[in-house]
């Protein structure tokens, strides 16, 4: 958990392979590793849903699915798209995860963000992900879809994935939460077990904390000076400007 510049999205390349760290160890099942690129870290089974989803809006929903994993079948020495079958996984995967499509021929744009969000987690799960790095996933979304994807972090925890879970929302976290990182401009600020600190803890964190009081504390002493002498600071300020 981070507000803006707090370094999530460099955490998120290091734990995906795009960047290796300049220092510490990065251990995976209990090993050291050194990932070189996102390919080798999604054939250990870590997985990234990036906030843009890597969906295309004008395909269907089998075929961003399968996209680059395109099921086979033979017809002697041809060998063609299993259409069928894509089709077949792509409602009974969905149905796993409570999602139930109307169409899988239906094009992704015209689905809604929770949606494609549900989709973007499932396929990870589906193609043998053990850590599944969510990047802002409710972000963007309303109160109703962005608990839909709450939903599905919770049914990936209940599989036995482990789940990443990258947010500048508290209120999104602690339901789903077993343990928490708060980073600010690149290092740790706060490390805390769910039994270790409270909802209101965590919410002063991400707030600030000391900072939020200074604020606090700035503002209510601008609002104790008298009309005048705040109209004469403005006035200097203006004519400041003006020079």
């Amino acid at each position: 958990m981070g507000d803006n510049g707090a370094g999530k999205s460099t955490l998120i390349k290091i734990l995906s392979g795009v960047y290796q760290p300049t220092e510490g160890d990065y251990l995976f099942e209990g090993k050291k590793v050194l990932l070189n690129s996102p390919r080798e870290a999604l054939a250990m089974g870590i997985a990234t849903v990036y906030q843009d989803l890597s969906l295309i809006p004008l395909m269907s929903v089998w075929r961003n699915f399968f996209l680059g994993a395109e099921p086979e079948k033979r017809f002697g020495p041809i060998k063609g798209y299993d259409i069928g079958f894509a089709k077949r996984t792509v409602r009974e995967v969905l149905a796993q995860m409570g999602i139930l499509i109307r169409d899988p021929d239906q094009p992704v744009g015209t689905m809604s963000g929770g949606e494609r969000q549900s989709i973007a987690i499932s396929r990870a799960i589906y193609f043998g992900a053990k850590v599944l790095i969510l990047d802002e996933p409710t972000a963007a979304l309303g109160v109703k879809q962005a608990g839909m994807v709450l939903h599905h972090i919770v049914r990936a925890k209940q599989r036995g994935l482990a789940v990443i879970f990258i947010t500048h929302n508290p209120n999104h976290a602690w339901p789903v939460g077993d343990h928490f990182i708060i980073l600010r401009r690149g290092r740790v600020l706060g490390d805390y077990r769910r039994d270790e600190l409270t909802q209101a803890d965590l919410m002063n964190l991400m707030a600030g904390g000391e900072d939020l009081i200074k604020l606090q504390q700035e503002l209510e002493a601008l609002l104790k000076q008298p009309q005048e002498a705040v109209g004469e600071t403005a006035h200097v300020q203006e004519a400041v400007g003006a020079s």
